[in-house]
């Protein structure tokens, strides 16, 4: 493309294979499997060229945005994306990642926006599950009188995604987009010879983390998560009520039914997460049934429309009840083999003063602090109706939690009051306590004090309940860089002890996110590993004079049998019946291919009798094409049901995927220098 910036990094062979494609999104594919392996730019749109345009569209539906040139304004060079015709505050200029990019890959994306008159964007994240579609805000607060910036924001997606897009949104006025770069993010190792966080506590507690599904494609960073917080996944936004919460389906029941007292419900944003865990046995905190906030307004009103009046505590009470009971009941339907440990079920009820919140709808005009189920009731008595509720259909084992931030402050008291009231009637069986903390810039004027948050941990741990440490992290001042690193670690370390102190009455200490930039309070590097998937001195501190312990066994489930362990022992796994995968003492993995099937040639997907690039490239256009090239396709030369078993190549087993193509490609350039491939993931 004459005046383009698109850099394709395959290797000259490989190019001229794929130029001959019939499938240009395949072709593009393949470019971003070959540099994965490189780390290198797939895309870099300076659009000075017109077909840059074309990777671009807006979001479909009623998104009315035009796509242009425009030569009026530049961040570099005489030209820009032109996003116009903008009618509402989510129309904006997309980027789609599936189809042209690989899953499972984690790239960085950097690109300037402006505003025609003034900018305020947002650089936000979307993908679709079982056909319902779900958003993120990556980056917020571009604002400005001229050209805002992000840099290297961290994307990803896995297999279960689709229409997964990437884009620019807020107010609606025209805005000028300019240097939108994709970089495959260079390859990154986690540190192994530290500790394991799980391995130390395993005698003490469980030690977990909060994850989301766009870090499921991060392999150092869920390495980080296997290796230190493996025994607890919290689901970070996908389990909370807008999530789950189905308006659609709940409205088309209504419609079928009449019945306004059953509400609809869906886990298809959660299912990346919980697939993990399923896969890997990871215990599971479920956060959070009943809460103020990220709840639906439609949920509370009249025929479930926003705009109606609040139904009455009786109406509401039947809804809530119907939305515990098929909340629980279908995620062990789907999940029946996952360890649902705990659950929130009521967060945050309490103010710090210890009143409940006012009644409203949280919005700005109330901080975001009103509760729609004060608003209902009248106060928190909704608070021991949903913990009746959750007893009643909660599955075995399941222990039941209320919890709050600023949990060592004033609202106190009023926690355990209610605690030991539920606790009465055998509806609860502990309490959570945040531990969003600060450390500010020194020991005196940290918060809350180590002194004061061991304080709370004690008067919870009296009421005879269990304890849990559900969101942990410790900020400390903006903009400072590594400068108050040493006070943080000394605060985490002060935190740790007291929490080892009552470990007889603690079950899980579970942090909020795993690296700094993943935080939601990024800004304020409140985690114990940092952007580059290193241990901070706020780990070394917590370790410090520990037992190392051994690190818990890690299961991997399949529909097919029971779990395989993936620890380092001499083991040998038949995966089909043409490849042996063999783990040895040493941990290191080969592959050895048996041939019990003589028809069976690993990589011969266009059964030519030889594995070439021809065969990456036809097993690219049938998953790109499939109307042309899958196994029932029109194209003459379209893979046929013997190619698609040669193509199974890398994790035998798999089906076809990209990665079989990858695998090809790697054989031609010796990166690997026999099939099939095994990854391990």
């Amino acid at each position: 493309m004459k005046g383009s910036n698109i850099r394709k990094t395959i290797a000259g062979i490989m190019s001229m294979a794929l130029i001959c494609s019939a499938s240009v999104a395949g072709a593009y594919a393949a470019d971003s499997t070959a540099s994965a392996a490189a780390g290198k730019t797939i895309y870099d749109f300076s659009f000075e060229d017109e077909k840059d345009f074309t990777y671009f569209t807006n979001r479909g539906g009623d998104d009315t945005t035009t796509i242009s040139a425009a030569t009026d304004e530049a961040k570099s060079g005489s030209a820009s994306l032109l996003a116009s015709g903008r009618t509402e505050s989510w129309n904006g200029p997309a980027f789609r990642l599936d189809g042209v990019l690989e899953p499972n890959t984690e790239y960085l994306i950097s690109a300037s926006v402006k505003g025609k008159y003034y900018t305020g964007a947002t650089f936000s994240f979307q993908y679709t599950v079982d056909g319902e579609t779900k958003y993120s805000n990556l980056v917020q607060n571009l604002n400005g009188s001229d050209w805002q910036s992000i840099e290297n924001v961290k994307v990803s997606f896995t297999d279960e995604m689709t229409g997964v897009y990437v884009y620019f949104e807020g107010g609606t006025d025209d805005l000028y987009i300019d240097d939108f770069k994709v970089v495959e993010a260079p390859a990154a190792s986690i540190q192994d010879d530290i500790p394991s966080l799980s391995g130390i506590y395993k005698n003490d507690f469980k030690v977990g983390t909060a994850i989301t599904p766009d870090n499921l494609a991060s392999k150092p960073f869920m390495a980080l998560v296997q290796k230190h917080f493996g025994e607890s996944i919290t689901v970070g936004n996908e389990m909370k009520p807008d999530s789950v919460l189905n308006k659609s389906a709940t409205l088309a029941y209504l419609e079928d039914t009449g019945d306004d007292e059953t509400p609809q419900i869906s886990f298809s944003a959660a299912k990346p997460v919980l697939n993990y865990a399923q896969k890997y046995g990871i215990p599971v905190r479920v956060h959070t049934l009943v809460w103020h906030s990220q709840t639906p307004e439609w949920f509370f009103k009249e025929n479930y429309d926003e705009k109606a009046d609040y139904v009455s505590p009786e109406k509401m009470k039947k809804r809530m009840e119907n939305y515990i009971k098929s909340y629980f009941e279908t995620l062990t339907e789907l999940y029946p083999d996952v360890d649902f440990y705990a659950c929130d079920v009521v967060n945050e009820a309490w103010l710090e003063d210890g009143t409940p919140r006012k009644p409203g709808h949280p919005d700005s005009s109330n901080g975001y602090g009103a509760s729609d189920w004060v608003a209902v009731f009248g106060d928190n008595s909704f608070i021991d109706y949903a913990f009746e509720y959750a007893r009643k259909y909660a599955p075995e084992g399941c222990k039941l939690y209320y919890n709050d931030y600023n949990e060592y402050m004033s609202k106190k008291t009023q926690i355990i009051e209610m605690a030991e009231r539920i606790k009465a009637a055998g509806n609860i069986d502990g309490i959570g306590m945040q531990s969003h903390l600060d450390c500010r810039d020194n020991m005196q004027s940290a918060f809350p004090s180590v002194s004061m948050y061991e304080s709370a941990l004690k008067d919870y741990v009296a009421t005879g309940l269990d304890v849990q440490i559900t969101e942990l992290d410790v900020t400390v001042p903006e903009q400072n860089g590594t400068t108050y690193f040493d006070h943080q670690a000394d605060y985490y370390k002060g935190i740790m002890d007291a929490i080892e102190k009552y470990k007889d009455n603690i079950s899980a200490v579970i942090f909020w996110g795993v690296t700094d930039d993943n935080s939601w309070r990024a800004k304020q590097l409140p985690l114990l590993f940092d952007s580059e998937y290193k241990a901070k001195p706020a780990f070394d501190a917590i370790v410090k004079d520990k037992t190392p312990g051994e690190e818990p066994a890690r299961t991997t489930k399949n529909a097919d049998g029971p779990a395989a362990s993936n620890t380092t022992t001499t083991t040998t796994t038949t995966t089909t019946t043409t490849s042996t995968l063999i783990i040895t003492s040493s941990g290191d993995v080969t592959t050895e291919t048996t041939a019990p099937d003589k028809d069976v040639l690993l990589g011969d997907a266009n059964l030519d009798g030889s594995v070439s690039l021809a065969d990456a490239v036809l097993i690219m256009q049938s998953l790109a094409n499939p109307e042309k090239f899958s196994e029932n396709g029109t194209d003459p030369n379209h893979i046929t049901a013997a190619g698609k078993k040669n193509a199974d190549c890398c994790d035998v087993g798999d089906g076809v995927t990209n990665k079989d193509a990858l695998a090809i490609q790697k054989l031609m350039l010796k990166l690997i220098d026999k099939l099939p491939e095994v990854t391990g993931e």
